[in-house]
């Protein structure tokens, strides 16, 4: 198979598989047993994890909190943000172009008398400033913008949007999901107050993640929405995924070090199958040229249907859109809120390459898809 579906997740990559094995064995010490030296082996190893995520992010070790995943980060900074602040601030403004994870938990929100509001977005999927000047007010508790679309590869302008939304005196959190390891990403530099993060979205094992969540100018506080243990300040108790968190800690000092010579890699590879299958058959391009991640592209191939297309090519491992709807038979809500078709829709197809993917295998995926669609 040549697997052209990295934003749903990457491979883990072989040297962080080899720090990772010995947390299965012989360091095998649960992080919160204080009273022997493998509980201390483990802690250690969490804590390293945590200095090299704090590196990637620009951020101090302490403002990072270890999660599952994206997932469950997202719920507890907007659950935790919402429960805590709620009654002082109720407004949070979101788009529509944004991942389920985060649309989903703003909707059960709604539940408890959060105001949800979203600002448009151009047929880019550029967020409308202009739009989002209109809607902040001393009302809005936050805003939730995405880093990177998964999708479309967008990038949004993340320093223009925390301006406004500290202008407003609101918190500003985004979904990093997809751009962390492939762009700079400076909490800093971009004023993130609350941020989510996948290690299998940048080479590191499934099932790991962490939230960034700011102590000082403003210090975040959050209402705890899990009970029992009191690990990562209350709020994800439970014993530590050592060996995850061990593993996406040296995934994000990979990051550190290769994501600009894999993004000079990558984007060759993209420009490639980009004009290939312009020449070829004509294509339209989803989502900003100028704008995007260097790995993701999202074709439409111009009325032919993606679903009759793909399963035509079956070596080849690509998607219509983000991997948790993948299953369902419903148009892209992230295309419809760009403002395309139905018909525009169901003939696109997203293709995210990776550091492991060849020109050779761009080739091959170009001579296939011109066997099919011929």
């Amino acid at each position: 198979m040549i697997y052209l579906d990295n934003n749903s997740t990457t491979a883990l990559d072989p040297f962080v598989l080899e720090k990772m094995l010995p947390f299965f064995s012989t360091h095998y010490g649960n992080a919160s047993s204080q009273t022997h030296s493998a509980g201390w082996i483990a802690a250690e190893a969490v804590e390293i994890a945590r200095q090299q995520i704090a590196n990637l992010i620009s951020c101090e070790k302490d403002e990072i909190i270890f999660t599952s995943g994206a997932t469950e980060s997202i719920n507890i900074a907007l659950q935790g943000l919402f429960k805590k602040n709620g009654n002082v601030r109720n407004k949070i403004i979101s788009s529509p172009t944004e991942h389920k994870a985060v649309l989903d938990v703003l909707n059960y929100l709604k539940t408890l008398g959060a105001k949800i509001e979203m600002v448009s977005v151009d047929g880019q999927g550029e967020i409308d400033l202009d739009s989002l000047k209109n809607l902040v007010d001393e009302n809005t508790l936050a805003v939730c913008i995405m880093a990177a679309n998964n999708e479309t590869g967008t990038l949004q302008n993340l320093s223009l949007i925390s301006e406004v939304t500290h202008g407003a005196g609101a918190y500003f959190f985004s979904d990093a999901s997809q751009a962390i390891g492939k762009i700079r990403v400076d909490v800093n530099e971009l004023g993130i107050d609350i941020m989510a993060l996948s290690a299998h979205k940048f080479y590191g094992p499934k099932g790991v993640g962490a939230l960034f969540l700011r102590r000082k100018n403003p210090r975040i506080n959050l209402e705890p929405i899990y009970f029992g243990g009191g690990q990562e300040n209350n709020l994800r108790p439970g014993s530590l995924n050592v060996t995850g968190i061990v593993g996406m800690g040296f995934a994000a000092e990979m990051a550190e070090k290769e994501w600009w010579q894999n993004s000079v890699k990558i984007s060759k590879l993209r420009t490639f199958l980009e004009q290939s299958f312009e020449f070829e058959f004509g294509i339209k391009i989803n989502g900003s040229i100028k704008n995007r991640l260097c790995n993701t592209t999202n074709i439409c191939f111009n009325g032919l249907k993606a679903d009759e297309l793909i399963p035509k090519l079956p070596l080849i491992a690509m998607s219509t859109g983000s991997a948790c709807t993948s299953a369902l038979k419903q148009p892209s809500h992230v295309l419809k809120a760009m403002g395309k078709s139905e018909k525009e829709i169901f003939s696109s197809i997203r293709f995210s390459i990776g550091k492991f993917n060849t020109q050779e295998e761009i080739e091959e995926v170009v001579i296939n898809f011109k066997k099919v669609l011929k």
